[in-house]
Order: C-alpha cells, then structure tokens, then sequence
C-alpha cells in the first residue's frame, strides 16, 4: 500500500530563516544541498503550491531543461559549418528539382498539344535558344520526347544528389545533437 502524497497548500524553502521550513520544506533543502539538482545550487527561495511528490518532479523537470555550457571546439564548428552548407545545398538542389519539374511538365503539355493537332502536315515552331525553328510534328514530337527524357535524367541526378546530402545531414545531426542536446537547434524553420 503505497503512502499517499500529503496535500500541502504552499511548500517554501527559505534558507534565510530555517524555522518556518516545513518537512516537506526540507526535503527539497537536501536534494538543492546534496546537489543531485545543480541548477539550484545556491538557491535560497523555493515556491511551489503542490504537494511534495509534484514539487520534486517540477525541480527534475527544470533541472532537465536547462541549459548546459559546453565547450565547442575546433571540430565541432567545423561540423557545425558543413551541416550549414550542406543545408543550404540541399535548399538550392529542392529549388531546382521543383524548377525542372515544371518545365518537364510544360514539355510534356507541348507534346500532348501536338497530338491533338488535326494537320499532319503542319509546321511546329520549336524554340532552340533564342530562335524559333519550324520543324514538322513527328520531328517536334522525336526533340520534345528527348528533352523529357533530359529533364528526366537531371532530376533524377539532382534526387540522387538530395538523398545523399539528406544522409550526411542525418550523420551531423546525430553527432552534434548528442553532445550539445537542446543547446542546437538543426531543424528547418517551417516559414
């Protein structure tokens, strides 16, 4: 049968004058003393209107949060830097995935228009550079289906590129995330 927390309206811990210090009161006093909350080393005043077994896991939870100084050396800004290149890369590679696949899905609504052409014997302008070509429709159809399929290949190359990047992003996060913790934020912003 387990003891059932006792229900106090306010536990204060005030070093300064010990005899108001409730049971529960001291209690915090040893565990701030016996540092197993470092946080709280020296501290003087604690307020908390719960009762003791909540006081304790309010003081485990603080102590958790809190923020560390570590020491950051030479290899660890170094890391540090090529995470933020390597993001940055993979910003500019997403860009230009999104940017040819627009313009393979522009190739292909050309193409899909020339189908429906009624007159085999028309003539399609095809723009090479900054001049219009006029090619027939089997000829225009052959150089849109080889540019889809360069479009093709660059974004694959270009998702290939993504993967890897996106492994070696994985690889840094878990190296500086276990020694600097909370104190690193490597996350995208989501604006």
């Amino acid at each position: 049968m387990s003891a059932e927390p006792v229900p106090y309206s306010m536990i204060i811990f005030n070093a300064d004058n010990p005899s108001v210090q409730t049971k529960s009161a001291y209690k915090i006093k040893e565990l701030l003393v016996t540092c197993q909350f470092p946080l709280f080393t020296g501290v003087s005043h604690f307020v908390c209107s719960e009762p003791l077994d909540i006081c304790l896991i309010h003081l485990s939870m603080i102590h958790k949060h809190a923020v560390e100084d570590v020491n950051v050396t030479f290899e660890d800004q170094q890391k540090i830097n090529k995470f933020a290149r390597n993001n940055n890369r993979l910003i500019e590679l997403k860009e230009e995935i999104e940017l040819k696949k627009k313009q393979l899905q522009n190739l292909e609504d050309a193409s899909d228009d020339i189908m429906m052409l009624d007159e085999d014997t028309m003539l399609v302008p095809y723009q090479i550079g900054e001049v219009f070509i006029s090619h027939s429709q089997d000829e225009t159809q052959e150089m849109l289906e080889a540019a889809k399929q360069s479009f093709q290949d660059d974004i694959h190359a270009l998702q290939t590129r993504v993967e890897t990047i996106q492994q070696v992003l994985s690889d840094l996060k878990i190296q500086l995330y276990a020694k600097f913790g909370n104190n690193i934020n490597l996350e995208a912003d989501d604006n």
